[in-house]
């Protein structure tokens, strides 16, 4: 599955380039800061998003709203009615209440643990704007709608984005960032207020770098989110299912081993408590599963682990008696998810010591914990900020105390969690390889039986073909769910990266242009994501070129050996080298990482041609391969596979260090009749032969009768 591979999602590293440093609190989580010095404007002031053009006269991009880039791409979809959104209307009736008194409000993808697939009372943004996509960040003023999103969903945006709203491609030339877009629409001195539940703390900081000096003010509102009062009664409730324990075969670590590692962390960094609040790493670290969120194994929750104890905060009714007796095993005490809030504020008043990952921590959870240690100061007599001047980053006692960015008892770092559990072992890796063929098997079967389809011109919408598939995984061993929703998409729809296929708007599936399907699943050992694209017809000479130019760049990152401590960005040129030579190239990472039996896409490593992430691949890490290319209103191309990093044993060891490679996972064919074979070299028809003699050897024994066929015949030599 396709995603802008970076530390944060794209929608909160959006927001982060306008959120800052809070000021002292004045009321409980309803806050004000001011905003900071400017940067250039990009976008001249205009009242209404409907008057903007493509370009100006010096080049320069401006924002075309929906309706406009409907109209000029000659979309047959019907135009919204005329007037203000309804929504919009009710969103900004808020703005002027006494307790409220904004003048914008910003409404990102995430919920409180920055995830990126929510539960559905949290899809705020989704409500709000009508994009179902997974990434985008909204901004609404009094006059003025703004949704920004990267590329992976610039074509479904422009779908489904109202009139109201102007789309912003995130990332594209000319293009404003949310803080430059403020600064051009809004009077100087106004108030723009976000709900820090949603916005990591970093986010909150990055204000202080990139908020402009026109005097405005960010307004903190953490009593209520402005969403939830106008969605009302018909919001979805909050989910309620219950979690489940990890099995040890499966998780290959216990909890008690995995709290002790945590802990020589805090005692290393001299720290005395650490806050985890990205939902996976609550699950790997305690060995437990939920189904909160769809297609991923987690539940809503807090942890906080001290040198003698932990606390899970989650709702109760979720834990039944076996979860509670695994959790007493291992020490760890129960809460309510709401306590949070006073238990971190409690740690702080008593001084102390604790870790935040401020790139994932909520900026609710930090504003209260800096509050804390406020009146702790003060009882001792002095200020956390006189204390903070006084401190000398060289002085060993004070770097035992935590003081940190000139914040006394506060350690902000990575999370002791993230890198962990992205290293897999022995059982986790046991168990995604068993999971990748049991899914291969699946595969082949629907592949098999959709061939055959299409050969007697049976009728397939594109959400008919993805129900058939998951019927073809239910029937694996150890199926829980999908690990995304599947993207089926044939012709123009294919180019649609992240496209989701809606009965009532989708495509049939045909044999005149290409079919991309990406999919994965959820099996309690492993986590699946597999893109193939294919032509049920004849394939035209466009199609073949630039299917086999997308499969060289899948060839060689495959084959990629670099030295350890390589950063992801550094490979990322082998999958695009291919379609650079003819000038073309895809909007989006190449690869992610994947989670054992959690999350399908994971931090912190990447392969993106995003250069800010430094994260090293190491040995037990999985990422995976997906290089593609999107014709707009035409076709889709992607071919992914997951890999494991390895270790590889070379006749030299330059410098003494060791070197790295991948181990494939994923074994299912890649359809042969795209392949251009004048195009690929000697080396590369020998990596598709093997590989397609590996998928035999590996899946064959996992089917009979017509599957079994299909993949004899498909996996034969080129």
């Amino acid at each position: 599955m396709a995603i802008e591979a970076a530390r944060l999602s794209p929608s909160l590293a959006a927001a982060a380039a306008f959120l800052g440093r809070r000021s002292p609190p004045t009321a409980p989580l309803l806050r004000r800061l001011c905003l900071l010095p400017p940067r250039r404007s990009l976008l001249a002031s205009a009242s209404t998003s409907s008057s903007r053009a493509s370009s100006g006269g010096n080049g320069r991009v401006v924002a075309l709203s929906s309706s406009e880039l409907r109209k000029r791409r000659g979309s047959t979809s019907s135009t919204p009615t005329p007037g203000e959104d309804d929504k919009l209307r009710s969103l900004r009736r808020l703005f002027a209440r006494p307790d409220i008194a904004i003048d914008a409000y910003i409404v990102p993808s995430q919920d409180a643990h920055q995830s990126e697939f929510i539960a559905e009372c949290f899809m705020r943004r989704a409500y709000l704007t009508g994009f179902t996509g997974s990434a985008g960040t909204a901004v609404v003023t009094k006059n003025n709608a703004a949704f920004w999103t990267d590329g992976r969903y610039f074509l479904q945006a422009e779908k489904e984005l109202s009139h109201d709203w102007t789309l912003l491609r995130s990332g594209n030339h000319g293009v404003p960032t949310t803080i430059e877009w403020l600064n051009d629409v809004l009077p100087s001195g106004s108030r723009v207020g976000i709900d820090p539940f949603l916005f990591s703390s970093d986010a909150a900081e990055e204000l202080k770098a990139a908020i402009s000096d026109k005097n405005h003010e960010l307004i903190l509102i953490g009593d209520f989110n402005l969403v939830d009062e106008i969605w009302g009664g018909s919001r979805p409730a909050p989910p309620k299912e219950p979690t489940r324990v990890h099995a040890i075969k499966y998780a290959g670590v216990d909890v008690a081993s995995k709290l002790s590692f945590v802990r020589s962390q805090l005692d290393e960094n001299g720290c005395d408590t650490v806050v985890i609040s990205m939902l996976d790493e609550v699950a790997w670290l305690l060995n437990m599963r939920g189904s909160d969120v769809p297609h991923s194994p987690v539940f809503y929750s807090y942890l906080t682990v001290e040198m003698s104890t932990a606390t899970l905060f989650v709702d109760s009714n979720k834990v039944s008696e076996e979860v509670l007796e695994h959790l007493k095993k291992a020490g760890v005490k129960l809460k309510s998810y709401e306590a949070i809030l006073s238990d971190v504020e409690r740690l702080a008043e008593k001084g102390a010591k604790l870790w935040l990952d401020s790139s994932s921590v909520n900026a609710a959870i930090v504003s209260v914990f800096r509050s804390g240690c406020d009146r702790y100061m003060r009882k001792r007599g002095k200020t956390g900020r006189q204390i903070g001047k006084e401190a000398s980053s060289d002085d060993p006692t004070t770097k035992k105390r935590g003081v940190q960015n000139m914040e006394l008892n506060g350690l902000y770092k990575a999370s002791p969690v993230t890198l962990a559990k992205s290293v897999k072992n022995e059982a986790e890796i046991r168990g995604m390889k068993n999971s990748h063929l049991r899914d291969a098997a699946a595969s082949a079967e629907f592949w098999c039986w959709i061939e055959e389809e299409v050969r007697n011109n049976v009728a397939l919408t594109e959400v008919q073909v993805a129900e058939n598939l998951l019927g073809f995984r239910r029937k694996q061993d150890g199926f829980i769910e999908t690990s995304f929703d599947t993207i089926s998409g044939y012709g123009a729809n294919g180019a649609i990266i992240h496209y989701n296929p809606t009965p009532d708007s989708c495509s049939s599936v045909g044999s005149d242009n290409l079919f991309l399907l990406d999919s994965g699943a959820q099996y309690v050992d492993g986590t699946t994501d597999i893109t193939r694209t294919v032509h049920f017809g004849e394939p035209s000479p466009r199609h073949k070129e630039c299917f086999t130019r997308v499969l060289q760049g899948h060839i060689a990152l495959d084959q990629a050996v670099f030295p350890e401590r390589t950063p992801g960005f550094v490979l990322d040129v082998l999958a695009r080298s291919s379609l650079w030579k003819i000038g073309l190239d895809y909007r989006h990472g190449t690869g992610h990482g994947v989670g054992a039996a959690l999350n399908v896409h994971e931090g912190p490593q990447s392969i993106s041609y995003r250069y800010g992430n430094l994260t090293a691949l190491q040995k037990g890490m999985i990422v995976s391969n997906e290089p593609g290319y999107y014709e707009d209103d035409s076709f889709g191309i992607r071919i992914e596979n997951l890999l494991l990093v390895k270790e590889v044993n070379l006749t030299n060891s330059f410098g003494g260090i060791s070197y790295l490679g991948f181990e494939k996972l994923t074994f299912v064919p890649i359809q042969r009749k795209l392949i251009d074979l004048p195009l690929l070299s000697p080396s590369e028809i020998n990596w598709v032969n093997e590989y397609h003699e590996q998928v035999w050897e590996k899946v064959s024994p996992f089917l009979s009768g017509n599957p079994l066929n299909w993949l004899l015949v498909n996996t034969r030599p080129l």
